[in-house]
């Protein structure tokens, strides 16, 4: 078929990629391709269908519309003037000014508009930060009553309400992001994610989020898997890099009873080599889910099961992009665009399954 009835299929079917999504998995289940175990979870940075250029700053806002207003004023002391003032003929000030005037309030009104939904996301993240803040100071109390001694080091910051100078609004597609990308420098994007199973590489759980940093994404996915479980089977192990990794996520993998994989911090490229074929020492009786996770990864099945991660999910990531040719999406708006990303991964693990069966 030619790219506009793909196009008409992929918009009227947008709702039912995501049950789609999983009767492909079921399917791969039923040819005895699939069966769960350890799911490599990562997130890549893919390009949104608008220009970074096309992003205005709250701060670039309040600048133009001083100037705006500024211009709309000698516009209309221009067009009072025109009557007393010779011009050539066929020239109407009125109607020139009346043009300029139009297209600065228009322009004004679309400001307005990006200010008053930049309000309305800085109101939201105030929330957020105002609840970490709250549970950060009540457990930094918890501490000092539990030891009788003062905290040493800065309290965390207070949050401050309203938008800031720096918060961005595009005007294509508002509802993606300035990410940074790999390589460096900066792209309107959206950050895609992606939990893939180790031993098959097949895509078992997807999803699309605003946010460039990965820290808040593991319980989404954990969720996402919980509700796969009954037709796809449980997962043993969630393995994934230092970027999501926060007490917070490790304890919501316990508590979905799936363990924690889950990068400490960046490992060095040249370890010594007495440490891939050593254990560590026991751990203390009193430890933290941190301080658990880190022993755990420095054994020999830890250290085994982490390297996984780069020989499964990332090379997905690779061949999406570089073979499939997949790198930027086509349509806008985060709902659309999770849509978009769910047929490109359903579109990988049809492939996949192509080479897994048996010839």
């Amino acid at each position: 078929p030619d790219h506009d009835s793909l196009a008409t299929f992929r918009r009227r079917f947008l709702d039912e990629l995501s049950a789609l999504f999983l009767q492909v998995l079921e399917l791969a289940k039923e040819m005895k391709l699939l069966q769960l175990g350890n799911v490599c979870l990562d997130g890549t940075k893919i390009k949104a269908n608008a220009s970074r250029h096309s992003a205005l700053s709250h701060g670039h806002i309040e600048k133009r519309e001083v100037q705006l207003k500024a211009e709309v004023q000698e516009l209309f002391a221009l067009a009072e003037q025109a009557d007393q003032t010779e011009v050539p003929d066929g020239v109407s000030l009125p109607d020139v000014a009346a043009e300029e005037i139009q297209r600065r309030e228009d322009r004004l009104a679309a400001m307005a508009a990006a200010k008053a939904k930049m309000a309305a996301r800085a109101e939201e993240r105030y929330q957020r930060e105002q609840a970490e803040y709250d549970e950060r100071m009540t457990r930094r109390a918890a501490k000092e009553e539990a030891t009788g001694k003062k905290l040493g080091g800065q309290p965390p910051k207070v949050p401050e309400p309203g938008a800031r100078d720096s918060d961005q609004i595009n005007l294509t597609d508002e509802e993606s992001r300035i990410m940074p990308v790999a390589g460096g420098g900066f792209e309107q994007a959206y950050n895609a994610q992606a939990g893939v199973d180790a031993a098959t590489m097949l895509v078992v759980a997807v999803g699309v989020t605003q946010a460039p940093n990965d820290k808040e994404q593991v319980e989404p996915m954990l969720a996402t898997l919980k509700a796969q479980a009954e037709v796809l089977g449980p997962v043993k192990n969630l393995i994934a890099d230092s970027g999501f990794c926060s007490e917070k996520n490790i304890l919501a993998c316990q508590a979905a009873g799936i363990v924690p994989v889950i990068a400490v911090a960046r490992d060095e490229h040249h370890p010594d080599w007495r440490q891939r074929h050593s254990e560590p020492a026991p751990l203390p009786e009193k430890t933290t889910p941190v301080q658990a996770l880190s022993h755990r990864l420095k054994t020999k099945a830890g250290r085994a099961l982490y390297a996984l991660r780069k020989q499964t999910v990332e090379p997905v990531f690779g061949i999406i992009k570089s073979v499939m040719g997949f790198r930027q999406f086509s349509l806008r708006g985060l709902k659309k665009v999770t849509a978009e990303w769910t047929l490109v991964c359903l579109a990988w693990n049809l492939k996949r399954m192509a080479k897994l069966r048996p010839q």
